[in-house]
């Protein structure tokens, strides 16, 4: 599943933000909105992905997509809520698109908190942007 989680996530870099980016190794201990959003597999399985943006880079998604060029803490976290909406619900058609993944349901996503990521994950992928990092990671639920 998270192989088309990244696949979105890298799609979202290229074709939304239209920005460079590079895979980093590490995540950023900068603060970070945090969000996620739970997915029901067909397979029965349910995940968590979290979704981590610096501020800033939030800031930019918002000039590019709302033309705000000083956003509040409360349009970031809506910008922020809504990036991981993009990316899950792409990865969602391409896995459809692919038939090798199980499809699956997306569920709201939710607002954590604005602070250094600390939640456990089992695999992951950060994305630098400028100097930003943002991070996309996934946990299984059921156990």
């Amino acid at each position: 599943m998270f192989k088309t989680i990244k696949k979105a996530s890298e799609n979202f870099c290229i074709h939304q933000l239209r920005l460079p980016y590079e895979i980093c190794d590490r995540i950023s201990n900068e603060k970070s909105l945090i969000v996620y959003i739970d997915i029901d597999a067909q397979d029965s399985n349910k995940y968590r992905v979290y979704f981590a943006s610096e501020p800033d880079l939030m800031q930019k998604v918002a000039t590019i997509f709302l033309d705000e060029k000083s956003s509040n803490e409360e349009s970031l976290i809506n910008m922020t809520l809504e990036t991981i909406n993009l990316i899950v619900g792409s990865a969602k058609v391409i896995a459809q698109e692919d038939e090798v993944e199980n499809s699956y349901n997306i569920n709201t996503p939710f607002f954590e908190k604005n602070h250094v990521f600390d939640f456990d994950y089992e695999d992951s992928i950060v994305f630098k942007i400028q100097d930003k990092k943002m991070l996309v990671a996934i946990k299984g639920l059921n156990g």
